[in-house]
C-alpha cells in the first residue's frame, strides 16, 4: 500500500543550506518538501505494510539525515468541518448535517477546542471512529486516524521538557477515570 501523509520539520526551514539533497539522500525521495512561511514539511507517498509503519520509516529517514531535523507532527489530528469534509470524502454540508443529528443517528463527536468560537475543532480520530461506525468511512482510514493521533501524542510528549510530569499526570488521571459497569 501507498499512504499519503504530511510531516512538519523543526529545526531546519527554508534557508538550511543542503536541505532538500540531505532529505533526498536520507531517504526522502518518496516525498515533495514545501514550506509554509519559514516551516519546513514533508508530503509523503510512502509504501509501507501499514499506516504506521509508513509514517514511521518517515520519521526515521528525517531523524537519521544529517540535518538537524526533528518531527514534530503527523497531518492534522484536530479538524473543522470543512476538513472532516474533505477527508472523509462527503460534503461540508452532510458532515453539518450529522454533527446536528438531522441526519444519521445523533451521537456525533463532540468538537474538543473552540467551543465557543465559530469554527470548533473535533479530534480526527474520535470523528473517523464514528463515521466508520455509521457505515460512511471504511475501518482502515479509521484505524489510520487513531495511529495518527497516537503518533502525534508520542512526537508531542518527546518534545516536552516536562516529560516526566506528563507521564505521571496521565498516570493520576487514568486513576481519576470514571468505573464502567461491566
Amino acid at each position: 500500500m501507498v499512504y499519503h501523509f504530511t510531516l512538519t520539520l523543526t529545526g531546519v526551514n527554508a534557508q538550511t543550506p543542503g536541505l532538500e539533497d540531505a532529505l533526498f539522500e536520507s531517504g526522502c525521495d518518496d516525498a515533495l518538501l514545501c514550506f509554509y512561511g519559514n516551516t519546513a514539511y514533508l508530503e509523503f507517498d510512502r509504501a509501507g505494510s501499514s499506516f504506521e509503519q509508513a509514517v514511521l520509516s518517515a520519521i526515521d529517514d528525517i531523524e537519521s539525515s544529517a540535518l538537524p531535523a526533528r518531527v514534530v507532527s503527523v497531518d492534522a489530528t484536530l479538524l473543522g468541518l470543512s476538513d472532516i469534509a474533505q477527508r472523509s470524502q462527503l460534503s461540508r454540508q452532510a458532515v453539518a448535517m450529522l454533527k446536528d443529528g438531522t441526519r444519521g443517528p445523533g451521537s456525533f463527536p463532540a468538537p474538543v477546542q473552540r467551543l465557543t468560537g465559530h469554527s470548533p475543532l473535533w479530534r480526527w480520530a474520535a470523528v473517523a471512529r464514528w463515521l466508520h461506525e455509521n457505515g460512511k468511512l471504511s475501518a482502515e482510514l479509521a484505524e489510520n486516524a487513531q495511529v495518527m493521533e497516537n503518533i502525534n501524542l508520542a512526537l508531542a510528549l518527546r518534545e516536552t521538557p516536562q516529560r516526566q510530569y506528563v507521564t505521571q499526570l496521565a498516570a493520576r488521571l487514568a486513576k481519576s477515570e470514571p468505573r464502567r459497569a461491566s
